[in-house]
């Protein structure tokens, strides 16, 4: 697709959205637009400048939606023949992914390249294998960041306000892969902030946002809480606007909640049936919190947010991953995002 083509894409991406969104003005129907169709738990989802759009895809790799509509599927499978569940995927220079692998009992990460092959990538540390494996990125050092929510089998014993098990790993260009924190609150995706000095995470049952001082060679200062978040927010999805704010995407309420670098929060966007919402509040409050609990969605135009990704041709539409969606929601939004590492990436 030539110049001119993108250029038209985007201006026709552009024109489905009538005005921006504010906070305490949403109106699902009226500003949500959806692209694509058939994806199997988008859970994680990518942009670049072409306006290509990828997501997480459980029937074992990831879904591929152009710019012009037409929809690709890598798919493969683990190398014993199992199946491949990947949650946070990383596209690579070279076309290529990065998976974390979401299984019942095992994790890791594993390179899916687009002809179907793959092969491991990290599947310890320290000797011990990687848990269920939640998310996978890479940062313009050359290092990748992959966390862990939780030891705990099975995984939703991780659903606590108590859960302290979640770790990340940092593995250097060299290849040495080590723990660079833990005991944190179900560990969910990281995001360098914009200046570079800090490493933010989502602690999803902890129910806070906070960050690491990142220093040069790789390692993490002690963590810091920037912001606490109260009844219906699960932080999950993380990225940065190019005024500094983190945009921080809640499962379960359908909340897109933007937090100042002082702290501050603003939602932007909820889109929660009360009933429902409160049904889980009740069961995380009691520690009874299951997978059953992340499997509904109170019937909402959102099917259980839980990424999210600046496209269009400025960077101002949000598009969202989802647990429980087969199309991608995409909004308008009133700032660009910083363009993640990948941007360039054909």
């Amino acid at each position: 697709m030539n110049n001119f083509a993108h250029a038209l894409t985007y201006a026709l991406m552009d024109a489905l959205f009538l005005h921006d969104t504010a906070p305490g003005s949403f109106d699902a129907a009226k500003s949500v637009r959806f692209r694509g169709e058939g994806f199997h738990r988008p859970e994680c989802v990518l942009a670049n400048v072409r306006g290509d759009l990828f997501s997480a895809d459980w029937r074992g790799g990831v879904a591929h939606l152009l710019p012009d509509g037409t929809q690709h599927l890598y798919l493969g499978t683990l190398p014993d023949g199992g199946a491949l569940r990947p949650n946070g995927i990383a596209l690579l220079a070279d076309g290529s992914f990065l998976l974390a692998h979401l299984g019942a009992e095992t994790g890791g990460v594993y390179r899916l390249t687009r002809y179907g092959e793959v092969t491991p990538w990290l599947l310890e540390i320290d000797g011990t294998p990687l848990p269920p494996t939640n998310f996978v990125t890479q940062d313009h050092a050359g290092r990748t960041w992959i966390t862990v929510s939780t030891r705990k089998t099975p995984r939703s014993l991780g659903y606590r306000r108590s859960c302290n098990d979640g770790f990340i790993v940092c593995v250097l260009p060299s290849g040495e892969a080590r723990i660079a924190a833990d005991g944190l609150g179900y560990t969910n995706e990281v995001a360098i902030h914009p200046g570079g000095d800090w490493l933010y995470v989502n602690e999803t049952f902890a129910r806070r946002l906070s960050r690491f001082a990142l220093l040069a060679d790789g390692s993490l200062g002690a963590k810091e809480v920037v912001a606490e978040f109260g009844a219906g927010t699960f932080p999950d999805g993380l990225a940065f606007d190019e005024e500094g704010h983190a945009w921080v995407v809640s499962i379960v309420s359908n909340r897109l909640i933007r937090v100042a670098p002082d702290g501050r929060q603003t939602v932007w966007i909820e889109d929660a049936d009360p009933a429902h919402l409160a049904w889980v509040e009740a069961a995380y409050l009691a520690d009874r919190m299951d997978r059953a609990h992340l499997d509904r969605d109170g019937q909402r135009l959102l099917r259980n947010i839980s990424s999210i990704a600046f496209a269009g041709p400025e960077r101002r539409i949000a598009v969202f991953g989802c647990l429980l969606g087969d199309r991608l929601a995409c909004v308008h939004m009133p700032v660009a995002g910083v363009p993640p590492i990948h941007w360039n990436y054909a």
